[in-house]
């Protein structure tokens, strides 16, 4: 994978991300192995693995990816960009081994999406689920939206 994400990870990220390895989360299309220093992401609906990332201790402390793997079986898996691939990756880890909002790479992923699908006003919610399989936070009801795994906001309270 030519491009490589380039966080540093502390040594505190790095055991959260090798401990999430071991445990399952509910709706993730993702499924993480951690064996040594090498972290592998396969897609929870086919199995099939599509990242292989090497983390390596950096001198200030903290890890890096130093080199990562994308799969090439076009039948498996089909690329869009190595920019894609590197951002997924990054995304995959702060998201869900991490837990966090990564608003940044989510923001970004919004935009290449995008820019690649041609559909200017693609929700980010969209873009988050097929690509991470949960939601954010956020909450997201679209104008008209009916129909089974419509997203509705809560009732409104009673009136006194």
């Amino acid at each position: 994978m030519p491009a490589l994400p380039p966080r540093i990870f502390s040594d505190a990220e790095w055991e959260r991300i090798r401990a999430g390895c071991s445990r399952g989360r509910s709706g993730a299309k993702w499924i993480a192995r951690c064996r040594g220093d090498v972290l592998r992401l396969y897609r929870s609906e086919t199995g099939y693995g599509i990242y292989e990332a090497t983390f390596v201790p950096t001198a200030d402390g903290g890890r890096r990816i130093a080199r990562a793997l994308v799969e090439g079986h076009a039948q498996r898996y089909r690329s869009p960009s190595t920019e894609y691939d590197a951002l997924v990756l990054e995304l995959v880890v702060s998201a869900v081994l991490l837990d966090e909002p990564a608003d940044g790479l989510r923001a970004a992923m919004t935009r290449l999406m995008r820019a690649a699908s041609g559909v200017v006003d693609m929700p980010s919610e969209v873009v988050e689920h097929s690509i991470l399989g949960v939601l954010s936070a956020r909450p997201y009801a679209p104008t008209g939206a009916v129909g089974r795994g419509a997203h509705r906001p809560p009732p409104p309270p009673p009136l006194p």
